[in-house]
């Protein structure tokens, strides 16, 4: 029943596209947020769905598309210049096989990236766009929260639609993903036209918000913990009253810690002593390889270059009794092991050229934003600004936020390459649009 539930959802949504072709586009960002096609027993599974949905989405635009607005920006350039950089560094790559499995789903990130921007013309295919990736990933975030509750989850444990760690499907990721679309979430519920905000629609905002905030509970990643706390401060600039609101947040975790499963508060006291947990030293002794191998391949060494990696890790346990205290050192040797960051998979994989590049697609994105936040903040303050107006800042504040928390959790896992929902900006109108009845058409 799952398999002809799910393949009738998706072949819906393509049969759909064929009146209105950026739908296409929409079913492209869920199969590349939920991937159905890993859920599926047979149906799904036995077609290469995802290049499927690519296909189709770009001959819509293509051939179908109005394109009137669309443009080509300087930081759809820059995904370009990262896409050739990443073929070479593929054909020369170090682990070739693993390097060529990589590229296989890279590339479609990065066009697809380069592409969405061009398809995002109006208001209703931003709201559209937004609410699609936000749904797709809290079907996730519901399943996990949902776990949550009933058993506490548990580091490894917690598993979501497939016992598969990796994608969205891995807990520091989806932790990360989870906390980073609150923003959005929060937004919807107060911007949206495809749902009209009304007491349902805040009542399943807020409460799917509640459940992406359950999320680095039952996963047990740090990664999570970090990532509400760098939310709570953001919030802090659109709020009215900010000690109140300080008041508020402090009640809050002091009425959470008694409800938090044990195992959960005695993992977040490893980001205060690493040095006593292998994981986290694993991740230091890797990071510390990964810079040495810069120093002797600047260019990279291709997708998947981690695999010649050999560590020796130490680990420092000290246990207090009384007034002595024992500190237990256990060393042991450790190969193949991934990069765990972002940042440190980009340097190891691309060099020194696509770290560079990377970050500044996103510091790019991130200044893109708050000169939209600031400009239509003035407009919308402007005598006689109508509701027309009023979208746009809250929108450039919510993907900033998002950004800036992906950016912090993208440091201890490697999430690098899925950067299309990051990389995308609300197009930079030189005027207020004219929001006339046209743009209540998905065409």
């Amino acid at each position: 029943m799952l398999d002809l539930a799910l393949a009738a959802f998706v072949m819906g949504l393509i049969a759909l596209g064929l009146r209105r072709p950026f739908l296409w586009v929409l079913a492209y960002l869920y199969v590349d947020i939920v991937a159905p096609q890993k859920i599926s027993y047979f149906l799904l599974a036995s077609i290469p769905l995802s290049l499927i949905v690519f296909v189709l989405a770009f001959a819509g635009w293509l051939l179908i598309d109005d394109k009137a607005n669309s443009r080509f920006t300087l930081r759809q350039g820059m995904l370009l210049v990262l896409l050739a950089y990443c073929g070479v560094t593929t054909l020369t790559a170090d682990s070739p096989v693993e390097a060529a499995d990589k590229w296989a789903w890279v590339w479609k990130a990065l066009v697809f990236a380069i592409f969405l921007q061009l398809t995002l013309r109006t208001r209703l295919r931003i709201e559209a766009a937004v609410l699609f990736m936000v749904l797709s990933a809290g079907s996730i975030v519901i399943t996990g929260a949902i776990k949550t509750l009933a058993s506490g989850g548990g580091y490894g444990s917690l598993h979501f639609f497939v016992s598969d760690n990796t994608g969205l499907y891995e807990g520091s990721i989806i932790s990360c993903v989870a906390v980073a679309i609150i923003p959005l979430v929060l937004w919807l519920t107060r911007h949206d036209t495809v749902f009209p905000p009304d007491w349902r629609v805040r009542l399943f905002g807020y409460a799917l918000a509640f459940a992406c905030l359950l999320i680095p509970v039952g996963t047990q990643a740090r990664t999570g913990l970090l990532c509400v706390a760098l939310l709570g401060v953001l919030s802090l600039r659109s709020a009215k009253n900010r000690f109140l609101y300080l008041g508020a947040m402090a009640a809050l975790a002091l009425v959470a810690v008694p409800f938090l499963p044990k195992s959960f508060t005695e993992r977040m006291q490893t980001i205060e002593n690493h040095e006593s947990d292998q994981s986290a030293s694993t991740r230091l002794a890797v990071w510390a390889w990964t810079i040495d191998y810069a120093k002797e391949h600047p260019l990279g060494g291709g997708f998947d270059s981690f695999r010649s990696n050999k560590l020796t890790i130490r680990t420092r346990d000290a246990a207090t009794d009384g007034n002595t205290t024992a500190v237990a050192v256990s060393t042991f040797e450790d190969q193949g092991r991934a990069f765990h960051s972002s940042y440190f998979e980009m340097l190891g994989e691309q060099g020194w050229p696509g770290l560079t590049l990377w970050l500044c697609l996103q510091l790019s994105g991130l200044w893109q934003m708050e000169r939209l936040r600031r400009r239509w903040r003035r407009r919308a303050a402007a005598p006689g600004a109508g509701p027309e107006r009023q979208w746009q800042a809250p929108l450039a504040g919510a993907l900033q936020h998002a950004q800036l928390v992906y950016l912090l959790g993208s440091m201890p896992s490697p999430i690098a390459p899925r950067i299309a929902s990051s990389s995308t900006s609300i197009p930079r109108w030189p005027r207020p649009p004219r929001w006339a009845a046209p743009w209540r058409t998905v065409s």
